[in-house]
């Protein structure tokens, strides 16, 4: 059996409804329409497809990278409701494409109901695709900014959906590394543990620059100095750090494609540059 990645998709189709007007900048290379390449998509435009492009061309292995972080967020959403988890909070979801958190966990659990936050219109444009759920659950998209955690956690769309007094399931999947030092991204996911409940789960990935050659990542990370945000690499200490207070599940904060690997693992799997973990809180 083949480790099971995310297949190319087709571009969504939208409600009826009007959207509404935001200003695309599709001029200017965007994160998750770059990402959304990666994975096959169709939403990206050519400045997207052109800082992608460079990236790929010091490190090919993005595109699986990306892969492979996808296959994290579908495996740690599945253990999530496995274990009990009925509501996700999902941070930095990104343009849709296939095998969303609210279609892993509502396969598990009908009943599960996921909000979506992101702080770009673009992202909220493509996810109104989002808002089909099961009969039993139910599923919304919001605009908040991680930098931000207290208007995340006391928003009232959040808290129509999402109960703080019953475990809740965090997801912070490769957005992290777009939060710079000067934000305090430490600080933010501390704020962030405080309002879960005991119970509650956390899956976190983020992008490091630890097997890689010296100059490498810098390299590979440039494109993004161009783009609408800038990437940070970190260490497996600062990585690790993010879980403090919880209690990090097996395997521990590992590669990506090691975490709870479901088929055959990828060549160099042990050293792509994306860390994943979950944890839960006492």
């Amino acid at each position: 059996m083949s480790q099971q990645f995310p297949e190319p998709v087709e571009p969504l189709d939208f409600p009826d409804e009007p959207l509404p007007l935001v200003e695309l900048r599709t001029e200017i290379g965007h994160p998750a329409r770059m990402y959304d390449y990666y994975l096959g998509g169709k939403d990206n435009f050519p400045a997207d497809r052109e800082l992608a492009e460079q990236a790929l061309a010091v490190e090919p292995r993005t595109r699986l990278i990306a892969q492979v972080n996808r296959a994290f967020l579908q495996r740690a959403v599945r253990a999530m409701a496995a274990s009990g988890i009925r509501q996700f909070l999902d941070i930095g979801t990104g343009i849709p494409t296939a095998g969303n958190t609210h279609e892993v966990a509502q396969e598990v659990a009908p009943d599960a109901r996921v909000v979506y936050v992101d702080n770009d219109p673009i992202v909220l444009v493509h996810a109104r695709a989002l808002m089909s759920s099961t009969q039993e659950g139910r599923t919304t998209v919001i605009q908040e900014d991680l930098r931000s955690p207290e208007a995340i956690v006391n928003s009232a769309e959040v808290r129509e959906l999402i109960d703080f007094d019953q475990p809740l399931g965090l997801i912070l999947v490769a957005v992290l590394h777009f939060i710079t030092d000067a934000d305090g991204p430490h600080e933010i996911v501390e704020r962030l543990k405080e309002a879960l409940p005991s119970g509650s789960q956390m899956a976190l990935s983020h992008l490091t620059a630890d097997f890689a050659p010296p100059g490498h990542a810098e390299r590979a990370v440039a494109p993004y100095q161009r783009a609408t945000a800038p990437l940070i690499p970190r260490s497996r200490p600062a990585v690790e750090r993010f879980f403090t207070g919880l209690e990090l599940q097996e395997p521990g904060l590992v590669v990506a494609p090691l975490w709870r690997p479901d088929g055959e693992l990828p060549p160099d799997a042990e050293i792509l540059g994306i860390y994943a973990g979950l944890g839960v809180k006492p």
